[in-house]
């Protein structure tokens, strides 16, 4: 992993618990200022910038997480290949080819733009409030994951049909159907009519 201004100053070499800050924004995705991670998700919840990927594979399946249980965040719940926030002055198509590395030890191929959403969604589990201005991209994942076990317990690659039935019978991230209908129109062009998506 390349090492640039932005994430050398937001790592930790001597192994301390880092402070993780994030880039607080207005309605419009304007930046306004920082927080740190787990005050921004406190209720109610500060705007906050984000980012969702979505990648597939030759077949034209998604590929779905589920989140570790050490997550202090939706643990255990499925989600979409990869989500996260940028560093504070970090571009979110940087940040979200970078946290796809380290998550699931794969670089996206063809990473286009599948424009934003604003959402708020609360966590019951937790108590704590995604309000998000969420940057969405699609790709694809021409290599097998290699997940780090202390962010991902589990991947798969998914049909339209396997997703809706995965759906029906497991837990989901309180995001994933929002950031979902958002890029449908992204996913289509990149999987073609014939994917179903």
């Amino acid at each position: 992993m390349p090492t640039t201004p932005v994430t050398a100053a937001n790592s930790s070499s001597n192994g301390a618990q880092e402070t993780i800050m994030l880039e607080l924004v207005d309605e419009h995705g304007n930046t306004i200022g920082t927080a740190e991670k787990l005050s921004a998700h406190q209720p109610p919840g500060r705007l906050h910038r984000a980012f969702s990927v979505f990648l597939f594979d030759e077949q034209g399946r998604l590929l779905i997480q589920r989140r570790a249980l050490g997550k202090y965040h939706s643990p255990g719940v499925w989600s979409n290949t990869c989500c996260g926030h940028p560093y504070p002055g970090e571009a979110p198509f940087a940040a979200a080819a970078r946290r796809t590395h380290e998550e699931l030890g794969i670089s996206p191929s063809l990473l286009a733009e599948a424009g934003t959403v604003r959402y708020n969604h609360p966590d019951p589990a937790s108590g704590l409030v995604e309000q998000e201005y969420n940057h969405l991209f699609v790709g694809l994942a021409q290599s097998a994951p290699r997940p780090d076990p202390e962010e991902v317990g589990e991947t798969a690659f998914v049909t339209p049909a396997e997703l809706t039935e995965r759906h029906g019978e497991a837990a989901f991230s309180a995001w994933f159907m929002t950031v979902l209908d958002t890029a449908r129109p992204a996913i289509r062009e990149l999987t073609g009519s014939a994917g179903g998506w």
